[in-house]
């Protein structure tokens, strides 16, 4: 297991370390003058020119890479233009409010998606299973920003149940949470449905109900386990992904979190803003993959056995 996990780790330092270098690329060559967007007419071009040549933005593209790449691995990510103050403080202090959503986000579709996913594979072709499955397609085919708006009309504006939006309570996460977590849900609902009527076609089900199990305990202790494997791992996978995926959910419901920011660097061309936060989603996305790869050797003993022999 050690050394796997090592593995896995040495794979995905190259795998960073690229998407570092396309993401300064893509960045850097976007046309437009952060510097002088940022001072507008207050300022003559020879300031200008002195700002950029003090910030080293005239250096070459490669020798600002470098720069960067050294200094993201020590912890620093630069200074915001617009703020001017460091990167890293602005998304440390940003990444609890991402975090909380996330998680409120990710409990909504465990808690929706598994129970779906298990009623539809239980009452296969039945209305149950049309009705959950076309809620779970639902939920993956509308675009957040949709949904998103059509859950503050219905419950904010027409039932006034909930706040439109803010973060001043557990209340206003609620929707966003459901928003969030919805399209989540349904890529849960439609694995496990899968995987588990996968599983109940195997010989192991059928002998025991030959013994006389009832249903569903054959369901739960036998089926759902093995089901599971797979379910857990893109589980793992979409905690990352909500944690760097938020953005649009944020933006429409006036969250402070780490998509927001990017919202607001992206409208300011605060160009090291933007990139500390895009890498630090990269680094979650990256770290959300490789727990799923443990989790799956932990749950899935065929591959601890591969990985025995692998060793020797």
């Amino acid at each position: 297991m050690l050394m796997f996990t090592v593995r896995r780790i040495l794979v995905s330092i190259p795998v960073l370390i690229g998407i570092t270098a396309i993401l300064f690329v893509m960045l850097n060559v976007v046309p437009g003058d952060p510097i002088a967007l940022l001072m507008k007419e207050h300022a003559s071009p020879d300031v200008i020119e002195r700002v950029r040549a003090q910030m080293h933005l005239d250096d070459p593209l490669i020798t600002r890479y470098f720069r960067f790449l050294f200094a993201a691995l020590q912890g620093d990510l630069g200074t915001s233009i617009k703020l001017n103050r460091s990167v890293t403080t602005l998304i440390m202090n940003a990444f609890p409010n991402t975090l909380y959503l996330a998680g409120c986000a990710a409990l909504v579709s465990w808690v929706i998606g598994i129970p779906a996913g298990i009623l539809s594979a239980v009452r296969r072709d039945s209305f149950v299973d049309h009705f959950f499955m076309g809620f779970s397609l639902l939920g993956v085919s509308m675009p957040i920003f949709w949904s998103a708006l059509l859950m503050q009309y219905i419950f904010a504006v027409q039932l006034k149940w909930l706040p439109v939006a803010g973060f001043y309570g557990f209340e206003y996460v609620i929707l966003p949470a459901i928003v969030l977590g919805w399209s989540s849900a349904g890529v849960i609902a439609r694995l496990t449905r899968s995987s588990l009527l996968e599983v109940m076609r195997h010989d192991y089900i059928r002998t025991a109900r030959a013994k006389g199990a009832r249903e569903i305990s054959v369901i739960s202790r036998h089926a759902l386990k093995n089901a599971l494997i797979p379910v857990v791992t893109i589980m793992a996978i979409q905690v990352a992904s909500l944690l760097s995926g938020a953005v649009i959910t944020e933006a429409i419901f006036g969250i402070p979190g780490v998509g927001r920011i990017s919202i607001n660097a992206i409208q300011a061309r605060d160009m090291p803003l933007l990139q500390g936060s895009v890498l630090f989603a990269t680094v979650l996305v990256i770290l959300g993959n490789l727990v799923a790869d443990i989790l799956y050797s932990v749950l899935d003993p065929r591959i601890r056995s591969q990985m025995r022999k692998d060793a020797r």
